[in-house]
């Protein structure tokens, strides 16, 4: 079983910079594959970010490109997300994810099916 928690979400200011925190415990290994998604009210769970651990690859969904980074550190299996530049339409529940293994095409890892465990997620909301 493996365990997902997440930290650092909050209030900020349009402009403004969070980093999140993803903690795994249990059974989780170096080829496993790790991702944000995130919920705004009314509407579904949408891929922000992944890593590859085994190979080191990040994914970006358009909309964060360049604002957002995801980023990992396999010996404390622990996952990153750098928010820079928030805007208002950020403001969302943000939820790690993981599922086993890395061989996954794109819209495989855009999809919240096959991922086996999720976090309970942390709350950013971005203020205008």
């Amino acid at each position: 079983q493996v365990q997902l928690a997440e930290s650092g979400g909050g209030l900020v200011q349009a402009g403004g910079s969070l980093r999140l925190s993803c903690a795994a415990s249990g059974r989780i290994f170096s080829t496993w594959t790790m991702a944000w998604f995130r919920q705004a009210p009314g509407k579904e769970r949408e891929f922000v970010a992944a890593i590859k651990w085994g190979v080191g690859s990040t994914y970006h969904a358009d909309s964060v490109k360049g604002r957002f980074t995801i980023s990992g550190d396999n010996a404390k299996s622990t996952v990153y997300l750098q928010l820079n530049s928030l805007r208002p339409e950020d403001t969302a529940v943000y939820y790690c994810a993981t599922r086993p293994g890395s061989s996954w095409s794109l819209s495989q890892l855009q999809s919240t099916s096959g991922y086996m465990f999720w976090g309970q997620g942390t709350q950013v909301t971005v203020s205008s």
